[in-house]
């Protein structure tokens, strides 16, 4: 059958991949799978239930909760009754979920959990015509959402007729969502998809892998996410069980008991887990640990082709011997991970390729449903260190700036409430200004050099590019985060926010004792460390990119914490803030001081949480 709609996936699933588990959720330490005929059967019952409650075409519904099967259900019940779903982050902070639910003037809201409706209930009497909360999960004094679920299945027999001609009446080009901007400065705003938005992305990037009916998926990105979420449309699409994952801190759990064959992530969270396997690696015993960074300075040379027999022979005992082992750390049965959100090492990609784990790397935007361009699982039309080709449907141009250009059926219908926004966004030739800048190799692959509006101008008028020399400098197994800063200064700076758990084991190693973090960074054998790695950087860059001085900080940066967004991308107006006084302290108290490695004099709060860790 042809798919317009969202919710056509739904039948899809019925007529072509009938299965015991279209969705697994975990409730109490168990798995609860969910059949394609008790899915579709739920999401109908809330359908009823909604249409049961007075909710008409057009009314928007807010959901703020991790995974669950449940997300999916109200997610294509609104669709197919003609309710506009708003889904919101469950981390960000009230003012922020203030600002969003009286924008989008949603008349209900779900949450997951009593501890997201602790931080939503202070500020619901301040949303106009908010009429009620549900929660996914039970808890006293707040309406279950089994009570629509149940008010649907009373009521199913009065309004299936109904619920079919509002179907009906739904077309591919209506408004299916509102999804608010995480951002990095100022108010969200709210994006607006179409079913057609979503459904054409979700098939034109299905065709990236072969996998499908009788694999199985895990989703732990947050399903508030385009990314996430149109992959849940894809996986869907091609008839991969899904098994969701609410709590991120359970994610090694659940690979090994799941044993999935595929899943979404994004590079920072690659970056973590291979920082865990090499953090175990230097812990083994003498000979283990020879024949360990054998194997991954091996993998670090992988080619996609035209690697020498000799190569080939040696990585097969790599594999035996080393890689096989990362596999059965990921469940033994993954066939390929999907990263996108953020720029992807091109050593990682190398790395986890050598151990037969491969990587396609897309890139796109909430604007455009999301994906622009994907690296497909065909070795001729993938490029390291790319994001792919363009996909079919989608045209990308590079403006005369450098900025990538995008038209096609993935590109918005426009931001809620905000013409003016939309007309700065999309031109009056239908080109969606990314704000990245790119190039296009070899005639196809699509390679992001940076972000448009973070680029900055030196006082000597020479420009820095920040996310390339930022992701040179996370390469280092010391550091956890760095932000590049110097607009209008002489010279190149850099904050980084230490990888802590690496550098206190190499402080054991070493025999160097500390009080705190704060005492950590402070001393001597730390800083001269740190600048080791620093000039390692430096070597490959030009002379106006180096980074001439740096400053360590105590916390590390997490979304929880505000220093990266959901996405894990710094935010980079709010680190300003943060630091303000230390960035003043680089460039004008340590104006007398010609030594680029100047003491690390800084009084800054204890460490905070850690990023959540596999």
């Amino acid at each position: 059958m042809e798919i317009k709609r969202t919710f056509d996936i739904i039948q899809l699933n019925l007529e072509k991949y009938p299965r015991k588990d279209m969705f697994g959720g975990k409730k109490d330490k168990e798995w609860i799978t969910y059949s394609t005929e008790e899915v579709s059967s739920y999401v109908n019952w809330v359908s009823y239930g909604l249409l049961s409650m007075g909710y008409k075409k057009g009314d928007k519904v807010a959901t703020i909760s991790g995974n669950k099967p449940e997300w999916n259900f109200i997610d294509m019940a609104l669709a197919q009754t003609g309710l506009i779903h708003v889904p919101i982050y469950p981390t960000i902070g009230t003012d922020e979920y203030e600002y969003i639910l009286e924008h989008s003037e949603v008349k209900m809201i779900i949450v997951g959990n009593k501890t997201i409706y602790n931080k939503v209930y202070p500020i619901v009497n301040k949303i106009p015509g908010l009429k009620e909360i549900y929660s996914f999960d039970p808890f006293e004094g707040v309406k279950s959402f089994s009570e629509i679920v149940e008010e649907g299945r009373q009521n199913s027999g009065r309004f299936q007729d109904e619920l079919e001609k509002i179907k009906d009446s739904i077309k591919p080009e209506d408004l299916v969502t509102i999804i608010y901007t995480s951002g990095t400065t100022g108010n969200s705003k709210g994006v607006m998809l179409s079913h057609n938005n979503l459904v054409k992305n979700a098939i034109t990037t299905s065709k990236a892998h072969h996998l499908g009916y009788g694999h199985r998926a895990i989703s732990f990105l947050p399903l508030c996410h385009v990314y996430e979420r149109m992959v849940n449309y894809h996986f869907q699409y091609k008839g991969i069980s899904i098994y969701y994952v609410e709590n991120m801190g359970t994610v090694s759990e659940t690979v090994k008991e799941i044993k999935p064959h595929i899943f979404n992530t994004v590079p920072r969270l690659l970056e973590k887990i291979y920082d865990n396997i090499i953090s175990r690696g230097r812990n083994l015993p003498w000979l283990k640990k020879q024949i360990f960074f054998w194997a991954v300075n091996l993998g670090l040379k992988f080619k996609l082709k035209g690697n020498s027999q000799f190569y080939k022979f040696r990585l097969k005992i790599a594999r035996k011997l080393v890689f096989s082992k990362w596999k059965e750390a990921l469940g033994g049965e993954l066939q390929v991970l999907v990263s996108g959100g953020a720029a992807l090492q091109s050593r990682l990609e190398k790395i986890f390729w050598a151990a037969e784990i491969p990587i396609i790397q897309g890139y796109g935007l909430t604007e455009t449903s999301p994906v622009i361009s994907v690296n497909p699982l065909r070795i001729d039309e993938i490029g390291f260190g790319t994001c792919g080709p363009v996909i079919e449907g989608v045209e990308v141009k590079i403006a005369e700036d450098g900025e990538i250009l995008c038209k096609g059926e993935n590109v918005m219908m426009g931001y809620y409430k905000s013409p003016e926004l939309t007309a700065e966004m999309i031109d009056q030739d239908g080109w969606l200004h990314t704000g990245d800048i790119g190039v296009i190799e070899e005639g196809k692959f699509l390679r992001i050099t940076d972000r448009k509006k973070e680029m900055f101008k030196l006082s000597a008028g020479k420009y820095i590019a920040p996310q390339v020399i930022e992701n040179k400098l996370k390469e280092s197994f010391f550091i956890e985060q760095a932000m590049v800063i110097g607009e209008n200064q002489k010279f190149a700076s850099a904050l980084i926010s230490p990888n802590f758990a690496f550098l206190h084991d190499w402080c054991s190693i070493h025999k160097i004792q500390f009080r705190d973090n704060r005492e950590l960074i402070e001393l001597n054998e730390v800083v001269d460390r740190y600048s080791k790695e620093v000039r390692e950087v430096n070597k490959s860059l030009g002379e106006f990119e180096q980074i001439k001085r740096f400053r360590l900080v105590t916390e590390e940066w997490t979304s929880q914490t505000g220093e990266l967004s959901p996405t894990l991308k710094l935010k980079r107006n709010y680190l300003f803030k943060e630091y303000k006084d230390i960035i003043a302290e680089i460039y004008f108290n340590g104006e007398k001081d010609n030594n680029v490695l100047l003491r690390i004099k800084i009084g800054i709060n204890g460490m905070l949480k850690n990023l959540p860790k596999f």
